[in-house]
């Protein structure tokens, strides 16, 4: 197994690549990223479906430590970011820390030396600290449709979309109308000889103000001092008040509701076309979705929107609830992701045995969405209760960042094997968010993957991203149980 590392950082997407930065501009050296794939860039590396792009403007999600002035676009495309993901890596230094091909099977703490023990599908490595970057959308989840294995056409989710499969002139049929889909869509529609949309349930959609940036533009930010930073905080400014609707004030939702409206309006002329797309639950209950080009995509004569039911698919396509059958050639199945499970399918072990799928059968709990009570020395990002509706969740991970950076620290300096979120700090901050949470749109009476199985809320984050930050400006030792390295047994404060 060899020398125990200091720090193994699971993933190698935004959060995994900025984590391995920072640790590195803090003299870390003895750091292992451990990535399943062949190659970097989480979501990034895996979304390739048509039109795959960001619904965060390209200066705010991208990180305050490595400001990129040449973005072609406002909302920039998947293989841009994926780019400059690949970029940053490579000159920051952390490119040969990253281990391809290496999934990790199960972590476990093994108490008595304060390690954790970590197997992998090429073999076992040992680490004082694991970071898990898993992030909240790796998991696609087909549809639980009886008969798909039946179905004689070419068929894949759209995050493992197959660039051999000809859409065009074909019938192609999409399942789905989330935040991919709505991408997939207006993409399919220019290719496709026939494309049916099978909507379960009708997204908000406004307009996308996306545009190409000018020379003029670049060169500005690129040689002014300041005017970067202007405008990424511009940018953050304007998503961050967007948190009084998401959070305190849902009636403030009306006026992206207008904004809905108005645009659903203006791009579907049939009447009986826009009730179908209009939703029957609160604006933000959902993520609300952005685009320019999907209305006008689903207007097309040879698009249909089909809302029954599906019953299932058949060898020749989908069979919807009320008999009628839609051949395809091409199925596309836009269904999202497994999204409460975190560190899942791992097996991760904590101290005295505890299994963490046991600790959050309840649903995931994790103390600032970064600790879990009796997982010593095991730092997630983008953990329960960091996801937004709102703004970056860049933003988020570099508060994230710096926490596990501070309670590294705080190790070293007071000589401590590790450290151990209290469970009566990790269940208060868990009532104290279930509580907040409770008056959000978030919980307004709408099934989305912000929700576990149970319907309980576990993915948001209930209040604005500047009081995440402050409130992981530094750990505090009081919230902690420790092993100072000196001793043998037992455990003691920092």
């Amino acid at each position: 197994m060899g020398s125990p590392h200091d720090v193994v950082i699971i993933g190698s997407g935004f959060g995994g690549i900025g984590m391995a930065i920072r640790l590195r501009q803090n003299g870390y050296r003895d750091v292992v990223v451990l990535e399943k794939a062949g190659g970097l860039g989480g979501t990034w590396r895996d979304n390739t479906y048509p039109g795959a792009a960001c619904d965060v403007p390209s200066h705010l999600y991208s990180f305050s430590f490595d400001r990129k002035t040449d973005w072609t676009r406002r909302f920039p495309p998947q293989n841009e970011i994926l780019d400059y993901l690949r970029d940053t890596a490579r000159e920051h230094g952390v490119l040969p820390w990253i281990r391809f091909g290496t999934e990790v099977t199960e972590a476990r703490f093994d108490e008595d030396a304060g390690l954790w023990r970590i197997s992998t599908t090429r073999g076992e490595l040992a680490a004082r600290v694991v970071v898990s970057a898993c992030g909240q959308l790796n998991r696609p989840v087909p549809p639980p449709i009886p008969g798909r294995g039946s179905f004689q056409g070419t068929a894949f989710h759209s995050a493992r979309w197959d660039h051999g499969a000809d859409l065009a002139g074909k019938r192609v049929a999409v399942i789905g109308t989330g935040a991919s889909a709505i991408q997939i869509i207006p993409e399919i529609a220019r290719e496709a000889g026939r494309l049916t949309v099978f909507q379960r349930s009708a997204p908000y959609v406004i307009d996308k103000p996306d545009r190409a940036y000018r020379g003029w533009e670049k060169a500005l930010l690129r040689s002014v001092p300041g005017t970067w930073e202007l405008s990424r905080a511009r940018i953050y400014s304007l998503y961050e008040s967007r948190a009084l609707g998401f959070i305190k004030y849902p009636r403030l939702m009306e006026m992206l509701s207008r904004r809905f409206r108005q645009q659903l309006e203006e791009q579907v002329p049939d009447p009986e076309m826009r009730r179908k797309l209009t939703p029957d639950y609160p604006m933000g209950c959902k993520r609300i979705l952005i685009s320019s080009d999907y209305y006008p995509a689903l207007a097309e004569p040879h698009v249909e929107l089909v809302t029954d039911p599906i019953e299932e698919i058949v060898p020749a396509g989908v069979r919807t609830r009320d008999g009628r059958e839609f051949q395809a050639d091409v199925l596309v199945y836009a269904t999202g992701f497994a999204t409460s499970g975190f560190l899942a399918p791992m097996k991760v072990t904590g101290r005295g045995g505890r299994d963490l799928d046991e600790a959050w059968r309840g649903g995931a709990e994790a103390h600032l969405g970064i600790t879990v009570s009796g997982f010593p020395n095991l730092f997630l990002l983008y953990g329960p209760y960091t996801n937004l509706g709102h703004n970056s969740i860049i933003y988020m991970l570099e508060s994230q960042f710096r926490y596990v950076l501070g309670c590294l620290r705080a190790m070293l300096e007071a000589g401590l094997d590790w450290i151990d979120v209290r469970p009566d700090v990790q269940d208060a901050f868990g009532r104290e968010m279930q509580e907040r949470l409770r008056g959000t749109v978030w919980a307004s009476g709408c099934d989305s993957w912000y929700m576990n199985a149970d319907g309980k809320v576990v993915n948001n984050w209930p209040g604005f991203t500047f009081a995440y930050r402050r409130a992981t400006r530094r750990p505090d030792p009081r919230h902690f149980v420790a092993r100072r390295a000196a001793a043998a047994s037992g455990t003691t404060t920092w």
